[in-house]
């Protein structure tokens, strides 16, 4: 994917409880934000009476999160925790019947899949392979489950694999050869294994026995993909007969190539694989079939190589073989799609205009409906009562919702961490707009500090986000969540530029060999748009903070736009295009941006590389970097740092050994946020605001 920003998580919501008492009012802090159960992936039963879904708690003193399984009354009640205490489990799924959940969990030492009474009781495993089990789906009858496993392409059996990793372990000798690139991805040295298909039937017991039948097989590529995939990327046919998966071959150009394929397998000749979309050089995901099995609906890409090019929602039928766009005006990019019961309708979330909302595709007409206003859907589902939301907002971590099909104002269904938050403030916050690069409209959002009063002026976090096609957005981030900075008495200035996401394909498209020069002249005017707007923001106590595209935009800031911060806050962020180029992963993502690859077009990535300007550097600057980074490799931020002392200017290196772009570990977000806050403190003047 792209230089992923570092938004990208859902942070959500503990048991319902009532109003919250009168107390004295507080910030938010990062120990509230680690500490918030994370609520998401509603799933509705078979009659639709009953959601499950999953919340994430935080588990601080063993530094780790727990997932369980929790149900609740589609009409309205108490959620109760379904999966049994003290295991971790995740991705809850209705036997079609609806008499059982199905889920996987890791308590017996393996990821293996589990089953339980949809009224509770003792849960039952009912798989026990030599491999964890990466992701799952129920064909719709339940007569079979289809399976990832992490596997040799050249293994006939699980067993295999199992047996020639603990082959390797035992081994005295560390040296692993390579042929051809994406010798790591993400955060992972490759050892040759790829996520493989399989499907398994149940017997009379309801357990999965014998050897899981490899339905991918007949390809080498990972399903689903990596490193964010998950069972989005397969599903069965409604007879349960075939499956249809996305899945890029992996070949020597795959570090370059975005040309993902929808494949067909049917199950009784798992040996033929039919590429459906091998006309389509671009990216191809996210499948689902019309209830009567005759439609396949789908995501495509038009442009090869280009990973934020606009996914457009595609329907093939499938005996004829001919594809149509749906909605080919509708300028958003959506994420999966899912179908009504009767087909007549398709639903997808987006990003528009700041916000994530859900909405309604006339699969026949193409017609868009928006079914939600403000906030971010970061999961549904429809059922044969309404729909279910996990939705949040800047001010309000994520919670399920119930909403018509016609949409309208959503119904709470919990309160999450209403407890925990009963005694804190937070910061409001609105959207503004201005005239950014060439006139055009660009829109923003500031969090006015939690202790806000009207004629104080306030110290500002000024904060640009990752992607660099991304948004901020009115959505409550688990780890850049501006609360935390109005939490300690800061005001938050957020840009989308040109470039972000949910503005139109064009708007998305415009920073694309332009890195340095239109986003910078928005987060140019949009602060003096809001200085001009807000009284209450101290231009005289201001730093900017960004990480990912964020972070190499305070590097190009540090050389370009000194005069108003105080400080700077770089995480993982690019300082030298030409190293990223050839130390990076996923190289399509260069190549696009710069337009090819460094050795062929090097002035393209020179024109706005940041280390050809360090010597313009003044700005006290904190650097953040993960090792296990392997997107934006850890040298760039050493080089950073680097280039800091050794000119005089104060810097601090937070390193974090074991966090990949992003920080997850519960104690290491607490070190990340303390450490941000004192250098903005120490530069700004601020105390803590609380």
């Amino acid at each position: 994917m792209r230089l992923v920003t570092l938004l990208c998580a859902v942070l959500v919501a503990s048991p319902a409880v009532g109003p919250a008492a009168a107390t004295e009012r507080r910030g938010f802090t990062a120990q509230d934000l680690v500490m918030l159960d994370r609520v998401s992936d509603p799933q509705l039963s078979p009659d639709g009476r009953t959601v499950a879904f999953a919340v994430r708690e935080t588990d601080f003193e063993n530094n780790k999160g727990v997932g369980s399984i929790w149900t609740v009354p589609f009409a309205g009640g108490d959620p109760r925790r379904l999966t049994p205490e003290g295991t971790s489990a995740n991705s809850g799924r209705w036997a079609p019947d609806g008499r059982h959940l199905y889920y996987l969990s890791a308590q017996s030492g393996s990821m293996q899949l589990w089953r339980i009474a949809a009224s509770g009781g003792k849960a039952e495993q009912i798989s026990d392979y030599p491999l964890d089990i990466g992701s799952y789906k129920l064909a719709p009858d339940g007569a079979r489950v289809a399976m990832s496993f992490e596997v040799f392409a050249d293994c006939d059996t699980l067993a295999c694999t199992r047996q020639r990793l603990d082959g390797k372990e035992a081994g005295k000798a560390s040296g692993v050869l390579f042929d051809r690139l994406f010798v790591r991805h993400w955060d992972t040295w490759k050892d040759g294994r790829l996520n493989q298909l399989f499907v398994a039937a149940p017997g009379e017991n309801g357990r999965l026995q014998g050897e899981p039948q490899r339905v991918s097989g007949g390809l080498a590529g990972d399903v689903p993909s990596r490193p964010f995939g998950d069972a989005g990327d397969y599903t069965f046919a409604p007879d349960g007969a075939s499956i249809v998966f996305a899945a890029r071959e992996s070949k020597a150009g795959e570090p370059w190539s975005t040309d993902f394929d929808l494949y067909r397998v049917a199950l009784d000749r798992v040996d033929e694989v039919e590429n459906l979309t091998v006309d389509n050089e671009a990216w191809d995901t996210a499948p689902v079939f019309s209830p009567d099995g005759g439609t396949l609906y789908y995501l495509a890409m038009a442009r090869p190589g280009f990973e934020a090019d606009r996914l457009r929602v595609m329907a093939r039928d499938l005996d004829s073989g001919q594809v149509r766009a749906i909605a080919p005006d509708w300028d958003r990019s959506p994420g999966g799609l899912s179908v009504s019961a009767d087909g007549g309708t398709l639903y997808a979330t987006a990003d528009a205009l700041g916000e994530h909302p859900l909405f309604a595709i006339e699969a026949r007409s193409g017609k868009v409906r928006r079914l939600t206003e403000v906030g971010y859907v970061g999961g549904y589902d429809v059922g044969a009562r309404g729909i279910v939301i996990a939705r949040d907002t800047l001010t309000e971590p994520a919670d399920l919702f119930t909403l018509s099909a016609r949409g309208g104002k959503p119904g709470r269904l919990t309160r999450f961490n209403a407890e925990r938050l009963q005694e804190v403030a937070f910061g409001d916050y609105e959207q503004f707009e201005f005239a950014g690069w060439n006139g055009e409209t660009v829109r923003a959002y500031i969090v006015k500090p939690w202790n806000y009063t009207p004629g104080q002026r306030y110290p500002v976090a000024f904060l640009i986000h990752g992607g660099p096609q991304g948004s901020f957005g009115d959505h409550f981030h688990h780890r850049w969540n501006p609360q935390t900075y109005a939490g300690s008495g800061y005001a938050a200035v957020m840009v989308d530029f040109h470039g972000s996401t949910g503005y139109g394909q064009a708007f998305t498209d415009s920073i694309s060999g332009d890195w340095g020069g239109k986003p910078l002249e928005d987060l140019r005017r949009g602060w003096a748009a809001a200085l001009a707007k807000y009284d209450f923001l101290d231009a005289d106590r201001a730093c900017a903070l960004g990480a990912s595209y964020g972070g190499y935009m305070v590097n190009w800031i540090a050389g370009h736009w000194q005069e108003p911060w105080k400080c700077l806050v770089n995480h993982d962020g690019v300082f030298d295009n030409r190293m990223m180029y050839y130390a990076t992963e996923e190289l399509w993502f260069p190549e696009w941006e710069h337009g090819g690859p460094y050795f062929q077009v090097p002035e393209n990535y020179e024109k706005h590389n940041p280390v050809n300007h360090v010597g313009g550097w003044r700005v006290p600057m904190l650097v953040v970097q993960g090792e296990l980074d392997y997107r934006i490799p850890v040298t760039q931020s050493l080089a950073t740092f680097t280039a800091l002392q050794r000119q005089g200017i104060p810097s601090r290196l937070l390193y974090f050994p074991d966090e990949n772009h992003w920080v997850l570990k519960p104690h290491n977000s607490v070190l990340w946020h303390r450490t941000v806050n004192e250098w903005l403190d120490r530069w700004t003047g601020a105390g803590s605001g609380h």
